[in-house]
């Protein structure tokens, strides 16, 4: 693989650290702002707004410009948000920094996804995207422990300076390794919005919404899971969040492999795996070793999702892809949001613990449901591309 794709997961690893970072330091936060847990938990929910609304609106400026360019920007973009989160001094200060680095996150992943997937074989795509993608996924495993436990012990500005840090060596990658690329011939705002015709991207961005949903759905509210249904000790809850994250990389590897043999079937595997796996886990968490067990594969069908979901999304919007990528970036977000409201709002409704793992098996479904929508558009346009030959 072309050491490019090492810039990018550089990029990812920091982008992924800052995201999920702020979750293990409300409690400072809090207390250094003078404000409550949930308002500081808004730094979470304001981060993903972020990327919803950054995703589509920097990629839409971008298509005046070179990848690459895009990509450098971008990445200029989330060292200063970073730099302005390290030196608040309030918390709507922050919170500014926040939303300035989630605008570049749902920008880089989609233009990035396209950029690693033309640095290789058509056949490797996905697993170059995959590659991509690790940065995010082991920033789960690696950067948000290290970074909370120096937040915890230097403070919580020191986390931010060693993001930034990340940050700058990442752009530093980009600019040494991603090759120059021209601006693609025919790219224009017009020709991407022009994608969004048809329903086949619709049906790919739904499919990402539905189909990973399960996974926030879950792990939102695993830790009650864990103490209250399976009786492990709370000091067990990381151990049990590491070793979902090594699934979660696990699994983002194997996804991106599979979906290069064959996109459709990684589609059903996937999607179907989390979906059992989600149902099982209600049953599975009143006993702990398979509580335990089922929690990592769950972890490895979770992310397997992510490169077919991201390659199928390409499939269907093939010659303007750039923002039908970011918009899936901004469908993963707004999957994280919909799994962690279900979850919440069957838990108030008094069903216990393990039905967010009911809820998300119920939502695998629907996902299941338009990946055979998906399919059999997948058939026509292979029929309609044979017969004009």
């Amino acid at each position: 693989m072309p050491l490019a794709l090492l810039a990018l997961a550089i990029s990812a690893f920091g982008i992924g650290t800052t995201e999920f970072v702020i979750n293990g330091l409300l409690p400072e936060l809090a207390a250094d702002f003078g404000v409550s847990i949930p308002t500081a938990g808004l730094l979470v929910s304001g981060y993903a707004l972020g990327v919803v609304v950054g995703a589509p609106l920097l990629t839409m400026l971008g298509t005046r410009f070179s990848r690459k360019t895009m990509l450098l920007a971008l990445m200029v973009v989330f060292i200063v948000g970073n730099l302005l989160c390290a030196l608040a001094p309030g918390y709507g200060s922050l919170m500014a920094g926040r939303v300035v680095a989630a605008f570049a996150h749902g920008a880089y992943f989609g233009i990035g996804s396209v950029v690693a997937a033309d640095l290789v074989a058509p056949e490797k795509r996905a697993s170059a995207i995959a590659l991509m993608f690790t940065g995010l996924t082991l920033a789960n495993v690696l950067g948000v422990p290290l970074g909370t436990a120096v937040g915890q012990n230097l403070g919580w500005r020191a986390t931010f300076w060693i993001v930034t840090a990340i940050g700058v060596a990442g752009l530093a990658g980009v600019a040494a390794l991603v090759p120059a690329q021209p601006r693609p011939t025919g790219q224009s705002l017009r020709r991407e919005f022009a994608a969004f015709r048809s329903g086949q991207v619709w049906l790919a961005l739904l499919m990402t919404t539905l189909g990973f949903a399960p996974v926030f759905t879950v792990i939102t509210f695993v830790a009650p899971m864990i103490t209250e249904v399976a009786g492990l000790p709370a000091g067990s809850v990381p151990l049990l969040m590491a070793l979902f994250g090594v699934g979660v990389v696990i699994g983002n590897l194997l996804g991106g492999r599979l979906a290069d043999r064959a996109l459709s079937a990684s589609l059903y595997f996937s999607v179907g795996g989390l979906t059992v796996l989600a149902a099982l886990l209600t049953f599975t968490a009143h006993g702990q070793i398979a509580f335990i067990v089922t929690l990592a594969l769950f972890g490895v069908a979770g992310f397997a999702t992510v490169p077919p979901l991201q390659t199928r999304v390409l499939d269907a919007a093939a010659g303007a892809p750039m923002l039908a990528s970011a918009a899936n970036i901004a469908a993963f977000n707004l999957a994280n949001t919909l799994g962690s409201f279900a979850g919440g709002l069957v838990i108030q409704g008094g069903l216990g613990y393990t039905a967010p793992a009911w809820a998300a098996a119920l939502l695998g479904l629907a996902g299941l449901a338009v990946v055979a929508l998906s399919v059999r558009g997948i058939g026509r346009e292979r029929v309609l591309a044979a017969e004009a030959v």
